[in-house]
């Protein structure tokens, strides 16, 4: 019987230089996510308004490849956080994912520390930031220690520090389209991590979070792209997009997505920041 692979374990397989051209179809409609999320507040403010004596400690976890942070530098974040200096940890269980965050950072950002491993198992001596944010990036966290991830992100802050995860909520095409991959082609692994669970993991951490919410939608009309947007949306690239379209739960959702110009999926995500207590 075949050793089933998980979706943590799936998503690490796809944060490699051969994912990449995968990757650059996933971005080619995911970059609209980072887009509305630095939209949707001040960050700017954020960083200057928890920094210590000019410097705002940062955890970015999950950094993926650093595609929050890059949009921040392309909307003018080092002239609209002045003298603050801004020294970002990254952290993440891909060396790849690293070093592609690591390559597109700029000013205001300096990396401070890198930590190749899960924020579940953050060593304990790693703390006092002032901001820790993770961006879409916790999906495939299982959901049965999604808890402890929270809470040992929490940890790692100091007392008045600023937190923040953007993450998708069940209504959205992320959770929406997993799950009827999984329903459809029996995928192994757990369910992705919704923003509920996230917001829930967070109480139960003890701090209070505060939620907007952003609608949005995202596509494109070659079909290659998308095809390579949905494989890694699941991180799954054996089933092409035709077979998607004839099959089950997912030639169903499919079939709602098209319009006009090619497909197009609705995401409905949440911007969930808090403070911890003084």
């Amino acid at each position: 019987m075949p050793q089933q692979v998980s979706t943590e374990q799936r998503s690490l397989v796809h944060w490699a230089e051969d994912g990449r051209a995968e990757m650059e179809s996933f971005y080619a409609l995911a970059t609209e996510d980072y887009r509305q999320m630095v939209a949707a507040r001040d960050w700017a403010a954020d960083l200057r308004g928890h920094a210590t004596d000019g410097r705002a400690r940062v955890l970015d976890v999950a950094c993926g490849s650093g595609k929050f942070p890059a949009e921040l530098m392309r909307r003018g974040l080092a002239e609209a956080v002045g003298d603050t200096r801004v020294e970002i940890d990254l952290l993440d269980p891909s060396a790849f994912s690293i070093a592609e965050a690591r390559s597109v950072l700029g000013p205001p950002f300096t990396v401070h520390a890198e930590h190749e491993v899960r924020i579940q198992d953050l060593a304990s001596d790693v703390g006092g930031f002032d901001v820790a944010w993770a961006t879409h990036a916790l999906y495939a966290v299982p959901p049965s220690e999604i808890g402890a991830g929270i809470a040992r992100m929490v940890a790692a802050q100091r007392p008045g520090a600023f937190g923040a995860i953007v993450h998708a909520t069940s209504a959205s095409h992320y959770l929406r389209f997993a799950e009827a991959f999984r329903t459809t082609f029996g995928a192994d692994g757990a369910p992705f991590t919704t923003a509920a669970q996230v917001r829930h993991a967070l109480t139960d951490a003890g701090v209070m979070p505060e939620v907007t919410t952003l609608r949005y939608d995202v596509g494109h009309p070659d079909r290659a792209v998308v095809e390579g947007f949905l494989q890694r949306c699941v991180f799954d690239d054996s089933v092409p997009l035709e077979r998607m379209e004839d099959e089950g739960a997912v030639g169903a959702y499919l079939s709602g997505c098209t319009g006009e110009d090619g497909y197009r999926f609705s995401q409905v995500v949440d911007v969930i920041t808090w403070e911890i207590p003084a």
